[in-house]
């Protein structure tokens, strides 16, 4: 575990990230809000090394363990056939006593013009122009929600006391979405317009920033709202830097600083 992290800080930068719908408006997948927690996150094992999305699906199990009405039965359930690892059910728990499966998604988001695409939702890929978000919406309703009713998944839950079909499929789907440098009046619908936090530019129109203070989050860090408590560095030397990046095809996320206004902008290569 890297100790220059303050967890805490990345718990209520998750915390505070809006669901990226509300309801079940997109492809019928229905957001389930756990409640916030005031109780600090325990680091319990200083030797943890989890990527970001690990650590977001621990902090939804720490805010159902401090939810009223709440009894959780299995964290990341692997499903096996014959050794081999089919795919795996993110949370499964009680809720006043009716089961719940649920599929916990973080992520980030740019829009790219670029798609001009009828369907909006086409339009949003990964920092990295990978990872889009459509292609994570049919995974999970093709792949991650059905396999609750495989039949090795049926093996596995069988000593619990209620059927397969009664379990509710629910998705905890967080995100933070950034739109092209001032183009800030898209119409985000169907997805939440308070998810918007940031914007993005080409590394090729960098210089437009020369008047800012720059600081690179580590990957972890990209879920903590910006402070100005970090080590901020001159435009040149954070340009040296993001061209490091760019140069192996990686997008970073940049906090930058002027008159201590705080910005978050993703720095492209595409």
């Amino acid at each position: 575990m890297d100790k220059t992290l303050d967890f805490q800080d990345l718990f209520e930068g998750f915390q505070s990230t809006p669901y990226l719908w509300k309801g079940s408006t997109v492809y019928h997948l229905k957001q389930y809000s756990p409640e916030p927690t005031l109780n600090q996150f325990p680091i319990e094992n200083e030797s943890k090394k989890l990527r970001l999305g690990k650590w977001v699906e621990n902090f939804v199990a720490y805010q159902l363990k401090h939810q009223n009405g709440i009894k959780l039965l299995e964290e990341n359930l692997q499903i096996k056939d014959n050794k081999i690892t089919i795919g795996e059910l993110d949370l499964l728990f009680l809720q006043n006593e009716k089961p719940i499966h649920l599929e916990i998604v973080y992520k980030f988001y740019l829009y790219d013009s670029k798609q001009n695409d009828v369907n909006s939702l086409n339009n949003w890929v990964g920092p990295n122009r990978s990872d889009a978000l459509v292609y994570k919406l049919k995974k999970l309703k093709e792949k991650q929600l059905p396999l609750l009713y495989h039949p090795k998944t049926k093996d596995v839950l069988e000593h619990y006391p209620f059927h397969i079909n009664a379990i509710i499929q629910n998705v905890c789907f967080k995100a933070q979405l950034f739109l092209p440098y001032k183009n800030q009046n898209i119409n985000v619908a169907p997805l939440n317009s308070d998810c918007v936090v940031g914007w993005y530019l080409n590394a090729k129109n960098i210089d437009e920033l020369k008047d800012f203070q720059f600081y690179i989050p580590k990957k972890l860090e990209w879920l903590s709202l910006p402070k100005t408590s970090v080590n901020w560095l001159e435009f040149e030397d954070a340009k040296s830097d993001i061209e490091t990046y760019i140069k192996d095809q990686r997008s970073p996320l940049c906090w930058i600083k002027r008159n201590n206004e705080l910005q978050k902008c993703f720095i492209t290569w595409w």
